[in-house]
């Protein structure tokens, strides 16, 4: 994986099944989205059984990581994405997405799933 940092075995707060953890981070450039997914996929697919449900997490995290790099980091290419995954043995997972943009206030978003604003084909960041 690009830009690997660590691998580890942790125990889970409160939940009986470890997990393993992987934080990554790649150069915030679209180009480098799919390979950066194609290994994380690969890792998840190793420490969970397919259910069907890998194609979903794979086009969420594709989604998450170019809006981290557009919209986040407003594709400036001296910035980095940063991802931490966590396969439980249970079979869940967690992926977390940063990146090092200015962020914004979720309050001051409308409500995506309100009936008027359901029309709308962009994600939140559409509506600021």
């Amino acid at each position: 994986m690009a830009h690997t940092q660590s691998l580890s075995l942790l125990p889970r707060n409160g939940h009986s099944a470890p997990f393993l953890e992987l934080r990554g981070w790649f150069p915030s450039k679209v180009a480098a989205i799919s390979r950066f997914v194609n290994q994380l996929m690969w890792f998840v697919l190793h420490f969970r059984s397919a259910d069907g449900s890998e194609i979903d997490i794979e086009m969420a995290l594709r989604e998450a990581l170019a809006n981290a790099v557009i919209h986040g980091n407003g594709d400036d290419s001296c910035k980095s994405v940063y991802v931490t995954c966590r396969c439980y043995m249970d079979g869940e997972i967690s992926i977390t997405v940063r990146d090092q943009g200015r962020g914004f206030d979720s309050n001051a978003v409308p409500d995506p799933t309100l009936l008027e604003n359901l029309p709308f084909t962009h994600g939140v960041g559409s509506t600021l």
